[in-house]
């Protein structure tokens, strides 16, 4: 089974929303997970927010910082897009990034947009694999 790891810097937005939605439309075909490079205490509310109106619920869901073993462990590394150039985990690991805006700080309707454009690219991710 191939198993893929979403990272981004706070592990409270995007990478959450990307490891549960690919858990969630893979249906247990794919293995799914997500970390952080300096992790936030908790995820991101508004993020928990949208996600429930797609059915999904992270918001129980702990921010992990990311490991060697979990790098090691995955098939694929997806990086979100980074907003602090320091942290950025594409500058340490090989991954592909997806280029997203951070929803940190954004009013609902942007965090829907974020979270439109993480579904899709999940979809295709899931035909890719």
């Amino acid at each position: 089974m191939k198993r893929v790891l979403f990272i981004c810097v706070h592990n409270s937005g995007r990478s959450q929303m990307a490891e549960a939605f690919l858990k969630h439309l893979a249906q247990g075909s794919v293995e799914a997970d997500s970390a952080g490079t300096i992790p936030s205490e908790r995820v991101n509310p508004v993020v928990a927010q949208v996600m429930s109106e797609r059915g999904i619920d992270v918001s129980l869901n702990s921010p992990r910082l990311l490991t060697q073993e979990m790098v090691d462990r995955a098939d694929r590394v997806i990086t979100m897009g980074c907003s602090i150039e320091e942290a950025c985990p594409a500058l340490f690991i090989p991954s592909e990034d997806w280029g997203l805006e951070d929803p940190e700080g954004k009013p609902l309707a942007e965090v829907r947009r974020i979270r439109d454009q993480i579904e899709e690219k999940v979809r295709f991710l899931i035909a890719d694999l």
